[in-house]
């Protein structure tokens, strides 16, 4: 063991409760900080788990038709117009293949799925419900949204003939699996289907008005042969899907909308939530290096005659620095570790506490070896850095003076 190792950890048994104290401050500050970045994370991770559980993360779409003026002006010549918005048809993605090829390469996408999204009217007896026909490639669209885990009832099949509805809608038009539906679209199209499956998303406008089928059905309902009005795309980081739609528009000149555009108000809490998560651990770091800096300046103040004979024995300035530097980095270490659990044992606990009457928690927390790994690096960064001024003082202390003064 070498000698600043040696001297430090003597230390440290010997001012055990020094030592105590510090540890105690440290595990407390780290177990606040595992605990509510758990309970923050957990809950942002839930409520985009909500909203993006029934959305893709960003929808491509031909551009809206402008409207253009049939007269333009002239130098010299001035004149008055209205120009009203056009109307906007459905119209196909042209070489939709081919932006799908292109698609699949830009960085982030990982999931792609073409789609048919149009209106229309559901009729089953005297009842009618206005509803939304999407028409999916069904292994492609599992990718973005996964319907098949969100069955109530039936099963997930959309050959031939075949949809899957909404839960609220199969209430409202009093339709069970295996009942039949007429359907018939904006574009005149009518067919009449049966029902495989119900689903609930949570969204009641989704469960109130989607009707799943297959792409080819939905051609044929649309009058589209071979094609789709949208792509839809998942991305491995939600929080990067602006950039990514930029991306994709670039290539493919068609109008990419993320989920962070759609979705305004989310993104504004969702940034709130990490602005008070970032608060949160900077006050707790603040406060665990100002225990640890003002114990370890008591214990110099207290031991200054030790270190004027350790100085006067021919003991290296840098050997004295190295001493408190690495009390600093212990503690932070120890204390992390035993904060940790503790923030994860009072994490799983409140988990368990807050729970619903179905059994699922209503505060979800969210641990992952990342965390602890950013305590710890962050726990014992501030321990040395705490212990830097300390140190230096014992470093440039006279022996002649903390002899005679201690």
């Amino acid at each position: 063991m070498s000698f600043a190792w040696f001297v430090a950890l003597r230390y440290m048994r010997d001012a055990r409760g020094q030592t105590l104290l510090i540890l105690a401050a440290v595990a407390v500050g780290v177990s606040v900080l595992v605990f509510l970045s758990a309970l923050i994370g957990g809950l942002q991770t839930s409520l985009i788990d909500k909203t993006l559980g029934s959305q893709p993360h960003i929808t491509l779409r031909i551009p809206r038709e402008v409207a253009r003026p049939l007269v333009e002006s002239s130098p010299g010549v001035a004149i008055a117009r209205q120009v009203a918005e056009s109307s906007q048809r459905l119209r196909s993605i042209d070489q939709w293949p081919m932006v799908v090829t292109s698609v699949e390469r830009v960085d982030g996408v990982t999931a792609i799925s073409p789609s048919i999204t149009g209106a229309g009217f559901a009729v089953r007896g005297d009842a009618k419900s206005a509803i939304v026909v999407r028409g999916v490639e069904p292994e492609r669209f599992l990718a973005i949204i996964d319907v098949r885990s969100r069955l109530v009832a039936g099963r997930y099949e959309l050959d031939g003939g075949a949809v899957v509805i909404g839960s609220k809608l199969a209430a409202n038009l009093g339709v069970g699996v295996g009942d039949k539906l007429r359907l018939s679209s904006s574009e005149g199209g009518d067919d009449v289907v049966t029902v495989r499956g119900i689903f609930t998303l949570g969204s009641e406008a989704v469960d109130g008005t989607w009707v799943l089928t297959s792409l080819r059905h939905a051609q044929s309902l649309f009058a589209l042969p071979g094609g789709v009005t949208t792509i839809e795309l998942k991305v491995a980081d939600v929080f990067a899907a602006q950039r990514i739609a930029l991306e994709v528009q670039r290539r493919t000149a068609l109008r990419a909308d993320s989920w962070m555009t759609v979705n305004a108000e989310l993104l504004s809490g969702l940034s709130a939530q990490s602005s008070s998560k970032l608060l949160i651990q900077f006050f707790v770091i603040v406060a665990v290096a100002l225990g640890i800096a003002s114990v370890l300046i008591v214990s110099v103040v207290q031991r200054s005659r030790e270190i004027g004979i350790l100085r006067a024995v021919g003991t290296p300035a840098r050997r004295i620095l190295l001493v408190f530097l690495i009390q600093g980095g212990v503690l932070g270490i120890i204390g992390s570790i035993i904060g940790s659990g503790i923030g994860a044992l009072l994490s799983k606990l409140f988990e368990y506490l807050t729970r619903d009457i179905g059994g699922a928690p209503r505060f979800p927390v969210e641990l992952d070896l990342s965390l602890f790994a950013i305590a710890t690096a962050v726990a014992t960064g501030v321990g040395l850095l705490a212990a830097t001024i300390p140190a230096r003082r014992a470093s440039q202390l006279d022996p002649a003076t903390a002899i005679r003064n201690g």
